[in-house]
């Protein structure tokens, strides 16, 4: 079935999507938005555990849809869960934890700073800060951030301050101040795409801690679904289509693309013809898509005569720990026992450093806060694992000594994840979802630079809580991947031999084809990427609008 021309089809609502929906429709272009995902209404979004973190609320289980994953290329792969952000409108932003900073200079000039580093694909990006930032701010505004400007001295520059001010703070944000004096370095308040007011006709929020892995009811979190999305109706020029997923995308004999081909959510073939063709699904599911589009004209996937469609995947170097501190007993630590959430404190004394240390010049960013409250996530922290895992009545105790008598602080960190030959998507030759077709295949392979990353922040981390005086400490993680955070398979660049994108994320061999997602990134940064995606997708979106203008 075919429907009647638009000027563009975007595949995702996400961080990606939804801010180039906000601009073109604003400019009165006429659009369609293909979600893979339902539409949620507020009233589904409760404060179940087992219903939204351990079953497919938000992501696909394994055994219908799923990624393959390996560590390297020898390596078994496995089915897994990993690498979908979230099937719903409104992408991962649904369910995100907030935390929006922005991306540094040095950022986009990673490789003129650091010389030809042996093993990694690193490559300056084709703009500068500069270019990004008035988008940065844009998306700050429309999603609605909140935060403090001028509070360390490795912040990046700005052009004017947070819409709102920081989230209501724990009392032991005072006490990582002191340690973090003693210590040399600089906490600071943690940016949030969270309302600490009234913004826009959204509620501020209301502090129940279940952020991360949870929708906000209250509409206070930023994500698209709410902030964007709207308005971009409101315009009439939108046709949101939940329970569509994509694909294949079509192209004609000289490699411009006519449309989408997708199935609806009655399993019925459907396709959207356009004059442009948006590609925003995540950097793992856009590969897919990508790969997936074979054609007379691009036989290796849609845009991949170069073969670098899939190529120099990027995640978030992922390091946690933390820290038990009692209070029972204690009257110097009555003031733990206050209920407020958050304790809202980052430090970046480690973004770059002024001098390599063992060939490790660029770090990332620590971001400390109270352990998820998730019941049964706590269980396990506390039973802990192999012979001497808690079971039965040692467990019930010590879950009711903890829940009354202590809390967790936890810290994660947000490191460079070097761009690699090793890590990449491709179509795994075997396994297929539940519709007979394949699934994207992850392959991860690190450089050794990533593991002294995560390692020095870790180690960083860890000074803190033991200056707070925690009564125990643990490290659960120190060389992982936080790939909900993900990014780089269809880079942009200015060479088409070495990318896949130009400057303005349109395909250098499709040119009505633009990836607006994560893909684009030629490197990872030290924070999380979900501000940099929506502030580029912005910038994305102005860009095309002016150009179906100018006809």
């Amino acid at each position: 079935m075919a429907h009647d021309p638009v000027d563009v089809v975007i595949v995702g609502s996400g961080a990606g999507g939804s801010p180039v929906a906000f601009e073109l429709t604003r400019a009165g272009i006429k659009t369609v938005v293909l979600e893979k995902g339902r539409a949620l209404a507020d009233s589904d979004l409760d404060h179940d555990e087992i219903k939204m973190c351990r079953r497919n609320f938000f992501i696909p289980y394994p055994h219908q849809e799923p990624h393959t994953m390996r560590f390297g290329e020898s390596g078994h792969s496995s089915r897994t869960n990993e690498g979908w952000t979230s099937n719903v409108v409104g992408g991962g932003t649904v369910h995100m934890s907030g935390y929006f900073m922005r991306m540094h200079p040095v950022d986009f000039r990673l490789r003129t700073t650091l010389g030809k580093v042996s093993g990694a694909n690193i490559s300056d990006w084709p703009i500068a800060y500069n270019d990004l930032e008035p988008y940065y701010a844009r998306a700050e505004r429309e999603v609605g951030v909140s935060g403090r400007w001028k509070t360390h001295p490795f912040e990046e520059p700005r052009s004017s301050d947070y819409p709102m001010p920081p989230l209501n703070e724990h009392k032991f944000a005072d006490e990582i101040d002191a340690v973090g004096k003693k210590l040399g370095f600089h906490p600071f308040p943690t940016p949030r795409g969270i309302a600490s007011r009234s913004y826009r006709g959204r509620m501020a929020c209301m502090y129940c801690a279940l952020c991360g892995s949870y929708g906000c009811e209250v509409r206070a979190k930023g994500s698209t679904s709410v902030s964007l999305l709207p308005v971009a109706q409101a315009t009439g020029h939108l046709d949101l289509r939940p329970e569509c997923m994509a694909t294949e995308i079509s192209v004609d004999a000289s490699g411009r693309a006519t449309g989408v081909v997708y199935r609806d959510k009655n399993g019925i073939t459907q396709f959207q013809p356009a004059k442009v063709v948006v590609v925003a699904a995540t950097a793992i599911e856009s590969a897919r898509l990508l790969l997936s589009s074979k054609s007379k004209r691009f036989p290796n996937g849609l845009g991949n005569d170069s073969g670098l469609v899939g190529k120099n995947l990027v995640f978030s170097g992922l390091g946690k720990a933390h820290g038990l501190f009692r209070h029972r007993g204690r009257p110097d630590r009555a003031w733990m026992t206050e209920p407020s959430p958050f304790i809202q404190r980052s430090m970046q004394d480690f973004y770059m450093l002024e001098k390599p240390v063992d060939g490790l010049q660029k770090v990332g960013t620590i971001l400390f806060d109270f352990y998820h409250p998730n019941p049964i996530n706590n269980a396990e922290r506390v039973s802990g694992r192999g012979e001497g895992a808690l079971w039965g009545k040692k467990l019930k105790e010590a879950l009711r000594d903890q829940a009354a008598g202590a809390r967790c602080v936890g810290f994660e960190t947000f490191a460079e994840y070097l761009p690699t030959s090793g890590s990449y998507v491709d179509l795994d030759p075997d396994v297929k979802d539940r519709w007979g077709a394949p699934v994207a295949r992850i392959t991860i392979g690190r450089h050794e630079l990533d593991l002294k990353a995560t390692k020095l922040l870790t180690d960083k981390g860890l000074a803190v809580l033991n200056g707070l005086g925690a009564d125990s400490t643990s490290v659960t993680i120190t060389h992982g991947e936080t790939k909900i955070l993900q990014g780089g398979t269809c880079r942009f660049g200015t060479d088409p031999g070495s990318s896949v994108l130009n400057a303005d994320c349109r395909m250098h061999l499709s040119p009505n084809v633009y990836v607006s997602d994560g893909s684009f990134l030629p490197t990872s940064g030290g924070v999380p990427l979900t501000l940099t995606i929506l502030a580029n997708a912005f910038r994305v979106g102005e860009r095309l609008a002016k150009t179906l203008r100018k006809g």
